[in-house]
C-alpha cells in the first residue's frame, strides 16, 4: 500500500536516494559499531534496516518519531570517535520522548548530507501536517505492520493478524463480513482506500454516532445552527458558540462544499472531537495566559536535579544531552556540579562517584544554545561549586565569554531593588545561582564608588608597609560586617570573579524561619532536602508558606535516591516551594504530576502560584486547609476508548482488558481515586459508560490524573498510559482525552463527559458552568 500521503509528501533527490538505501554504521558506544543497511520505504514515512542490502529488514523508526537531525559535532559519542570516523560523515537522529538518540556514520560526506537533509525535509513536513494527514499517516503505519509479506496488499489472514496487533477481539465471521464489504475490487485483498473503508467500519462508534444524531436533523450533517446548539449545550461554550462554530467548521470539515455551506459532516465532527479544540485540556491554558509581571518567588519554576545525569547517581553517564532534554521540555532551573578537572578545565559530574565526566565549558555552550528554544523566560543556572580558586576563575571566564549578553551579571537598572524582578523583566536572561561573598547592597555601593575604593585600597597598601598592626585596626573600622567567621571561610575559598556573577539568586544556609526573616534578604534563597522540607511542612507548614511568599526555596531529592528515583512534588507545591527539583530522566507517577502542572501557561516553565501562597500574611495550612476555600464537585462520565496500546507488543495474540482509574492529587484531604470496571478482551473500542464523582476542597492545588490499565487478576494491573492536567485547566463538555505518556501512540483516545459544580459554604445553591 502506497502512503495515503502520496502526492502530498515532499520529494527531492535526497528522498529518492534514501529510498534506494544506504549502508551506514550504527554506533551505540565506543565498542559497538555495526554496519546496517538503512532504507526509506516507498511510503516516505518509514525507515527500515537490515544487516545487508536485500537482507531481511525490520522497522527502525517512523518519520513521525523524529524530533530533529543534528550534525555529529553535537554528539559526544561521535566526537569521541573522531580519530576513527571523520566527523563530517556522521549525524544524529533525535527522537521524541525518552527514546535514545541514534548515531549513524555514512561512508562519505555526501551520503551523510543526503540523509540529514532528506530526513529534516520529511520531519518538517510531518510537523506541519493537519489532523487528516496525521490520520492518513497513522493508517499507513498500521498497514505497514499488518502487511507481513510487504506486497502492498492485505489478505484476510493478514487482516486477522492485524486485528490482534490492534488489540481487537472479533468473531472471524464478522471480521470477514467487514473485509468483504471493503473489498470493492473483489480481489480477496485490501489496498489503499479499501483498507481505509475497512478501518472506518471497524472504528464506527455507536456512542459518537448517537451524540451526532441527537443534534442532526437528518443524521448526515450538522448545520451551523445545530453545531452551535451542540457547542452551547454539550461543550458549555456560551455566547462564543456562534463565532466558534464557524471557526471549527472551517478548520475540521474535510470537504470544500461543506465549508462553503457551513455544515459539519460526521468525519468533520470526529476530526473536531479528536483535535486539541476537543481535548479535555482547555485550549486557553495552552497559551501563556497568566500574569508574568510578578516577582520570581510568586511562581512555581520547572526545575531539574543533577541535570547532567541521564542515568543513575552512582555509575550513570554524564552528558550534555541531559541539559538539552531538560531545557527543551521546559526546565528553567538546571543544576551543574563542578569539580577541578585536568589541564585546568573544570568538569561536571556527581562527585565521589563513578559517573562519567564532561567539560564545564561544553555544558555552558549547550545551555547558551538551548536555553530559550522552548521558552523565552529566564533560566537559572544552579552552580554546586567544588573547585579551587584557579578553576573558579576559569568558570567565571566561561560563563562571561560563552553566555555573553544572555548572562545577567548586575541588577536590571543598576539600582538596589526592593523585590525580585519578574519573569517578563528577565526574558532571555540566564541567572547564576550560587554563593556570594557580599550582599547585593555592597556590590552596588562598590560600583558607585569604584574610584574612591581604588584610592582607599592604595592607602591600605601603604599603611600595611608602614605598620601591620595599624593596618589590621584600620581594616576592622572600614568593614566591620565582613568579620563573621563563616564569611571569612567563604571569602577564603570563593573567587570574587565568580561571586560577582550571582545577583538575584544568592544561596544561604537555612537555620529556621525566624533567622531567615531577621537576617536574610529577598534575593537570598535556601535549599532543602526532601526530608528536611517534609519535616518543616509537618511542623511549621504555615511559616513555610509565608517564607515562600517573600523568598525562593529549592527542594531536591535525598542522596539515598541513587537510582535517580523521584519524590512526589505535590506536597512541596502545597507549601509554595518554587523550585522543586526532579530527576527528569526518570519516568513515573512523580514526573507525570510534574509534567501535568507545567503543561499549562504555554509550557513556559513558570506557573503563577495561587494568591493564598503569595501572601506573606497567609493563614494557609498545607497539612490542614480550612475555609474560606470553595469546595468544588466534578462529575466525570467515562464513556469509551479506542486503539489502546498493548502491554507487550511482541505478543500478537494478547488482548488487553482495560479499565480507567481517575486520581486526584492536591492537599492531603483531596487525595483520592476511583476506577471503572474493566472491559474484557477489548483494547480497540472498549465502552465503559460509568460516572465518577469527586469533591475537592482546594481546587487551585489539585491535579487530575487519568490512568488506563490492563486488568490482571494475578498481579498488579499493568500500566497502559496516562494523562495529567491541573484541575483549573479542565475543559467541560464532551472532551476527548489522549492519555498517553508515550507520544508515539497518537490515535489512542478516551471520550469523557464532564460537568462541574461549584459550592460556596454553607447553604449556597450550586452554581452551574464553573470553568
Amino acid at each position: 500500500m502506497a502512503s495515503l500521503l502520496q502526492g502530498r509528501l515532499p520529494v527531492n533527490q535526497d528522498v529518492l536516494l534514501m529510498q534506494k538505501g544506504t549502508l551506514m554504521r550504527k554506533v551505540r558506544s565506543k565498542s559497538w559499531k555495526k554496519l546496517r543497511y538503512f532504507r526509506l520505504q516507498e511510503d516516505g514515512m518509514t525507515v527500515r534496516h537490515a544487516r545487508q542490502a536485500g537482507g531481511r529488514s525490520k522497522a527502525s523508526f517512523s518519520i513521525s518519531d523524529v524530533e530533529t537531525v543534528r550534525n555529529s559535532h553535537e554528539s559526544e559519542l561521535l566526537r569521541s570517535l573522531a580519530e576513527e570516523f571523520p566527523l563530517e560523515h556522521g549525524f544524529t537522529i533525535v527522537f521524541h520522548g525518552r527514546r535514545s538518540n541514534l548515531d549513524l556514520v555514512a561512508n562519505s560526506v555526501e551520503e551523510a548530507q543526503i540523509w540529514m537533509q532528506g530526513l529534516q525535509l520529511l520531519v518538517d513536513f510531518v510537523t506541519s501536517m493537519d489532523q487528516q494527514e496525521w490520520l492518513d499517516q497513522w493508517l499507513s503505519d498500521w498497514f505497514q505492520r499488518g502487511d507481513k509479506n510487504q506486497d502492498g496488499r492485505m489478505s484476510f489472514e493478514e487482516v486477522q493478524r492485524l486485528l490482534h496487533l490492534m488489540n481487537v477481539e472479533m468473531e472471524p465471521e464478522y471480521a470477514f463480513q467487514l473485509f468483504q464489504a471493503a473489498d470493492m475490487s473483489q480481489s480477496d485483498t485490501l489496498e489503499g482506500k479499501e483498507f481505509v473503508e475497512f478501518y472506518k467500519a471497524l472504528t464506527k462508534r455507536a456512542e459518537v454516532q448517537e451524540l451526532f444524531e441527537n443534534f442532526s436533523a437528518d443524521g448526515q450533517k450538522l448545520t451551523l445552527l445545530e453545531f452551535v446548539d451542540f457547542l452551547r449545550e454539550e461543550q458549555k461554550e456560551g455566547d462564543r458558540a456562534s463565532d466558534l462554530a464557524l471557526e471549527l467548521i472551517d478548520r475540521y470539515e474535510p470537504s470544500d462544499s461543506g465549508k462553503l455551506r457551513h455544515v459539519l459532516s460526521m468525519d468533520g465532527f470526529l476530526s473536531y472531537l479528536y483535535s486539541k479544540d476537543g481535548d479535555i485540556f482547555n485550549p486557553s491554558c495552552r497559551l501563556i495566559y497568566q500574569d508574568m509581571t510578578q516577582p520570581l518567588n510568586h511562581y512555581y519554576i520547572n526545575s531539574s536535579h543533577n541535570t547532567y545525569l541521564v542515568g543513575d547517581q552512582l555509575c550513570g553517564q554524564s552528558s550534555v544531552e541531559g541539559y538539552i532534554r531538560a531545557l527543551k521540555r521546559g526546565c528553567r532551573c538546571v543544576e551543574v556540579d563542578i569539580w577541578d578537572g585536568p589541564s585546568g578545565e573544570p568538569v561536571v559530574y556527581h562527585g565521589h562517584t563513578l559517573t562519567s565526566r564532561i567539560l564545564f565549558k561544553e555544558v555552558v555552550a549547550t545551555v547558551a544554545q538551548y536555553a530559550f528554544q522552548t521558552s523565552d523566560y529566564p533560566v537559572i543556572l544552579s552552580l554546586e561549586n567544588h573547585c579551587s580558586w584557579e578553576q573558579q576563575e576559569i568558570i567565571a571566564h566561561h560563563l562571561t565569554e560563552i553566555l555573553g549578553e544572555q548572562l545577567l551579571s548586575t541588577t536590571l537598572d543598576g539600582q538596589l531593588p526592593t523585590q525580585l524582578p519578574s519573569p517578563e523583566e528577565l526574558r532571555k536572561k540566564i541567572l547564576i545561582k550560587g554563593k556570594k561573598l557580599r550582599t547585593l547592597e555592597e556590590d552596588l555601593e562598590e560600583q558607585e564608588e569604584e574610584e574612591e575604593l581604588k584610592t582607599e585600597l592604595e592607602r591600605e597598601r601603604e599603611a600595611e608597609l608602614e605598620l601591620e598592626s595599624q593596618f589590621e585596626s584600620e581594616t576592622q573600622e572600614l568593614s566591620p560586617r565582613s568579620k563573621d567567621k563563616n564569611e571569612k571561610k567563604c571569602k577564603a575559598i570563593l573567587c570574587p570573579a565568580l561571586s560577582s556573577l550571582v545577583v538575584y539568586t544568592k544561596t544561604v544556609s537555612f537555620y529556621n524561619f525566624t533567622h531567615s526573616r531577621e537576617h536574610y534578604r529577598f534575593y537570598e534563597l535556601s535549599s532543602f532536602t526532601e526530608t528536611k522540607a517534609k519535616s518543616l511542612i509537618k511542623e511549621a507548614g504555615n511559616e513555610f508558606v509565608q517564607h515562600n511568599a517573600w523568598q525562593l526555596s529549592r527542594v531536591y531529592p535525598s542522596g539515598l535516591r541513587t537510582d535517580s528515583s523521584n519524590y512526589n512534588p505535590q506536597e512541596f507545591w502545597n507549601a509554595g516551594c518554587q523550585m522543586v527539583a526532579m530527576n527528569v530522566q526518570t519516568a513515573g507517577l512523580e514526573m507525570d504530576l510534574y509534567d501535568g502542572l507545567f503543561r499549562q501557561n504555554g509550557g513556559c516553565g513558570y506557573v503563577l502560584k495561587p494568591d493564598f501562597l503569595r501572601d506573606t500574611q497567609s493563614s494557609f495550612q498545607p497539612e490542614r486547609p480550612i475555609s474560606p476555600f470553595k469546595t468544588q464537585t466534578l462529575l466525570i462520565q467515562v464513556i469509551s476508548g479506542q486503539q489502546l496500546p498493548k502491554v507487550d507488543n511482541t505478543k500478537e495474540q494478547s488482548i488487553v482488558d482495560p479499565l480507567v482509574r481517575v486520581e486526584i492529587f492536591g492537599v492531603r484531604p483531596d487525595i483520592t481515586h476511583q476506577e471503572t470496571n474493566y472491559v474484557e478482551n477489548n483494547g480497540f473500542n472498549p465502552y465503559w459508560g460509568q460516572t465518577l464523582c469527586f469533591r475537592v476542597l482546594v481546587p487551585e492545588l489539585a491535579l487530575l490524573r487519568f490512568v488506563v490499565k490492563d486488568y490482571n487478576w494475578k498481579s498488579r494491573n499493568d500500566f497502559l498510559g496516562q494523562y495529567t492536567l491541573p484541575w483549573t485547566c479542565i475543559q467541560q463538555g464532551e472532551p476527548v482525552l489522549h492519555p498517553w505518556s508515550n507520544p508515539l501512540t497518537l490515535a489512542a483516545s478516551l471520550m469523557l463527559s464532564s460537568w462541574y459544580l461549584s459550592r460556596l459554604p454553607p447553604y449556597t445553591p450550586a452554581l452551574q458552568g464553573w470553568h
